[in-house]
C-alpha cells in the first residue's frame, strides 16, 4: 500500500511539472510563418519575456520564418519542430552588422540556452553575402575586402560568446554567408547530431571552436566550403581546453578536422575520436600553431579518411606570434585509414579549394616544426595510408642531398598549409625539426610508382620505426635520414 501511495504521489508530482513547464508557440508573439514578414522584432520579444518570466521554450511549428539578427537570453530555449525553418533575411541592415561576428543567432554572456529540434536554419548566405558586397561597392559601407569577399559584416548562423551550459541538438544549419556556428569562451557546450550544409560562399567554416573549455561535439555531419571542424585560439590569454569531437563525418573543400590558424593560446586535452573525412582538398587532420600557441595532449583514434589531398600535417610556425614560440607536444594518432586522392578531391563542388602552391607533386604528411622549436613526442601507431604516386620529377623535382634539403625554405611565417612548401622530397612523411617521433605498425601503400624515397627525416632528434611496411614502391630507398639520429633500443625495422 505504501509502495502505490508513493507511485501515486511520484506521477502527481511529474504531472506538476509537466503543466508547470515554460513552453510557447511562436504564434502566440504574432510570429508570422508565411515565409514573407519580417519577424525579427516579434522573435526579439518572445525572447525577451520568456527570459524574463524565467526561462522557457520557444516553439516553432512547420513554416518559414523570416528574421534577421536574434540575440539570445539567459534561461531560453528554442525548438524547432520538423519542418520550421528560421530564414535568415537577404538585407543586411537586419543584421547587427556593427558588432565583431555578427550573426543571425546571436549571444554574449546568455548561459542555460538551447537550439534544438528537427527544423532548419537557413542563413541564405550567397543572397546576403551578395546584398553586403553591393553596399560595400556602392559606398554606403566599409568593409575591407579579401578579394571579393567582405572581411567583417558577413553574418554567420550561431556566434555565442562567454556562454555556460549552450545545447545545440538536431538542427540542420545551412547557407551561412560566413562562418557557419562560432563558440566563442564558452564553457560546457555540447553540440549533437547535427547537420551543416554550407556552402552558399567562401569561408564556410563548419563549425569553429574558440577558446572554449569542455566542449562536446558529437554524432553530426558537417559538410563545408572552408575547414569542416576547427578548433581555434584568438587571445593569448586563453586555452581550448577539454575538447571532445565524436562520431563525426566531415567534408570540406579545405581542412577536415583543423587545429588553426588563428591560434595564439592554444589547445590541451583533446580528444578527436571515430570520425570520417571524405572529398576534402586539403588535409584530413591539420594541427598547427602559427601565433605562439601551445599545443599539448592531442589524442585522436580511428580516424577514417577518403578521397582526401593529405593525410597529416603538424607545423609550427611564426607568424603573429610576438615574440612568442609555439609548442607541439604529446600526440598520439592510432587506428587511421587515408586514401589520398589523385585528382582534386572536391572539383564539381560550388566553391572549390583554391589551386595554389604550384608546381607539386602529391604532397607526403609532413611534421615541420621550427630550428629552434622542434616538435615533439608524436607516436603514429597502426595507420594505414594508400597514395596515388605517379609523381615526375620532370614535372617538379626536390632530391635528398644534405644541400637539397637545406634548400627547402622555413616559411615560418607563412598561412600553414600542407602545400606551402610545394615539392617536398618524400612521397609518405616528411619530418623536420622533429625529436621523439615514433612509427609503431605503419603501412604506407603506393598505387603508381614514385622517385622519392618513403621517409624523409632532417633534424629529427629520436625517431623509431617498428613493423612500418611499404608496397610500391618497387626498391626505392625506404629512408632518408639527415642530421638525424635513431632512438634505442626501440625496435627499427622496415618491411616490404
Amino acid at each position: 500500500m505504501k509502495i502505490n501511495i508513493i507511485m501515486v504521489m511520484i506521477f502527481l508530482c511529474g504531472g506538476m511539472l509537466t503543466l508547470n513547464a515554460k513552453e510557447y508557440n511562436a504564434s502566440l508573439f504574432g510570429i508570422k510563418s508565411n515565409g514573407i514578414t519580417l519577424n525579427t522584432t516579434s522573435i526579439q520579444r518572445a525572447i525577451d519575456f520568456i527570459h524574463e518570466q524565467g526561462g522557457g521554450t520557444l516553439r516553432f511549428y512547420v513554416g518559414r520564418y523570416l528574421t534577421g539578427t536574434l540575440v539570445m537570453k539567459e534561461n531560453v530555449h528554442i525548438q524547432l519542430e520538423e519542418g520550421a525553418i528560421l530564414v535568415g533575411s537577404t538585407n543586411i541592415y537586419d543584421y547587427n552588422i556593427d558588432v565583431p561576428n555578427c550573426a543571425l543567432i546571436y549571444a554574449n554572456g546568455a548561459n542555460n540556452v538551447t537550439i534544438k529540434g528537427k527544423g532548419v536554419i537557413d542563413g541564405q548566405g550567397r543572397e546576403v553575402a551578395y546584398t553586403l558586397l553591393a553596399q560595400i561597392q556602392s559606398g554606403v559601407l566599409k568593409d575591407p575586402l579579401d578579394y571579393d569577399r567582405p572581411r567583417n559584416r558577413r553574418p554567420k548562423a550561431i556566434y555565442m560568446r562567454s556562454c555556460e551550459n549552450v545545447r545545440i541538438h538536431g538542427i540542420t544549419i545551412r547557407n551561412s554567408a560566413d562562418w557557419v556556428q562560432v563558440y566563442d569562451q564558452c564553457v560546457n557546450t555540447v553540440v549533437d547530431s547535427i547537420t551543416v550544409d554550407s556552402k552558399a560562399f567562401w569561408n564556410n567554416d563548419g563549425i569553429d571552436i574558440v577558446d572554449c573549455r569542455n566542449f562536446k561535439l558529437l554524432n553530426s555531419f558537417i559538410d563545408a566550403s572552408d575547414d569542416a571542424i576547427c578548433l581555434k585560439s584568438h587571445d593569448a590569454a586563453k586555452i581550448c581546453e577539454d575538447v571532445e569531437i565524436r562520431n563525426c563525418t566531415a567534408r570540406s573543400s579545405a581542412n577536415g578536422i583543423k587545429f588553426g590558424t588563428v591560434s595564439a593560446g592554444g589547445y590541451k586535452n583533446i580528444k578527436i575520436i571515430n570520425n570520417k573525412v571524405y572529398d576534402t582538398f586539403r588535409s584530413a587532420l591539420t594541427i598547427a600553431t602559427p601565433d605562439g600557441g601551445l599545443v599539448e595532449d592531442i589524442f585522436v583514434d580511428s580516424l577514417s579518411a577518403f578521397n582526401t589531398g593529405n593525410p597529416f600535417y603538424l607545423r609550427i610556425g611564426a607568424r603573429w606570434n610576438k615574440g612568442r614560440t609555439g609548442s607541439i607536444n604529446n600526440i598520439l594518432i592510432q587506428n587511421v585509414k587515408v586514401e589520398v586522392a589523385k585528382d582534386k578531391p572536391d572539383s564539381g563542388y560550388p566553391y572549390e579549394g583554391p589551386i595554389e602552391d604550384n608546381p607539386r607533386n602529391t604532397s607526403p604528411s609532413s611534421i615541420v616544426g621550427l630550428k629552434d622549436a622542434p616538435i615533439r613526442n608524436v607516436t603514429f601507431r597502426n595507420i594505414e595510408i594508400t597514395y596515388p604516386g605517379g609523381a615526375n620529377p620532370n614535372y617538379a623535382y626536390r632530391g635528398t642531398s644534405k644541400a637539397e634539403l637545406d634548400s627547402i625554405p622555413e616559411m615560418e611565417a607563412a598561412y600553414p598549409e600542407f602545400s606551402q612548401f610545394k615539392e617536398l622530397p618524400a612521397w609518405g612523411f616528411y619530418i623536420r625539426h622533429a625529436e621523439n617521433i615514433h612509427f609503431d605498425r605503419v603501412v604506407l601503400k603506393l598505387k603508381e610508382k614514385e622517385y622519392r624515397p618513403m621517409l624523409v627525416f632532417d633534424d629529427v632528434n629520436g625517431y623509431s620505426l617498428s613493423q612500418v611496411k611499404q608496397s610500391g614502391a618497387k626498391g626505392k630507398k625506404e629512408l632518408v635520414a639527415v642530421d638525424s639520429k635513431k632512438i634505442k633500443p626501440r625496435a627499427d625495422s622496415i618491411i616490404r
